[in-house]
């Protein structure tokens, strides 16, 4: 199984996502011309120190049991939830996506200029971006599938969810090959950069 590699996602920004990371809701959160001015200069600013790319496999499912999900290479899942989640899909699709260094250098930048404004816009940025890059993989897969009549799950898991424990994420990395898209692990099973996501959902007739 060889993952296929994105080395550039383009997408538009999910405005209404991000201002709601930040905490501003249309009905009830009323910004002035000056806040909305200045938060979108931030956001546009953020923009410029993203560089999305993002990596997905597909990969047969070999058993699911109902407590383990095992895929074509003997990678074992032991997880109730994730098996439930999955339920009757022969197949599942792994995802990844990060929004790179130079957006948490941006942010580190601006912390230690004490601009946490901008810092904080920065970070609400390039969380939404990076699972919007989620659901642009999602969408070109679903595209490709319609060919073979066969689609995607709407949701996707992820490692450190319910009973799936974030150790499987060692796995998810390896799998999808994720230090070509300039992704590390720890010995923790954090990804870096930290604006950076992986998931599994499923495929389906």
């Amino acid at each position: 199984m060889i993952p296929v590699i994105f080395e550039r996602i383009t997408i538009d920004p999910p405005l209404k996502k991000i201002y709601h990371r930040l905490g501003f809701k249309k009905k009830t959160t009323k910004l002035t011309a000056h806040q909305q001015k200045e938060t979108d200069l931030f956001i546009e600013e953020a923009l410029s120190f993203i560089a999305l790319k993002g990596c997905t496999l597909r990969a047969a499912i070999k058993k699911n049991d109902g407590s383990n999900v095992v895929i074509a290479s003997d990678v074992n899942w032991e997880s109730k939830q994730l098996a439930r989640f999955l339920g009757d899909c022969p197949e599942a699709l792994l995802l990844g996506a990060t929004a790179g260094s130079a957006i948490m250098e941006a942010i580190a930048d601006k912390t230690k200029k004490d601009n946490l404004s901008a810092a904080v816009v920065y970070d609400a940025t390039a969380s939404e971006m990076t699972d919007a890059a989620l659901d642009w993989l999602m969408a070109y897969f679903n595209s490709q599938l319609r060919r073979e009549s066969k689609k995607l799950l709407p949701r996707r898991f992820s490692a450190g969810y319910g009973d799936f424990k974030l150790e499987n994420q060692k796995s998810i990395y390896s799998l999808l090959e994720m230090q070509k898209i300039g992704v590390a692990i720890s010995s923790s099973f954090i990804l870096h950069p930290e604006k950076t996501v992986t998931a599994i959902t499923g495929i389906w007739k």
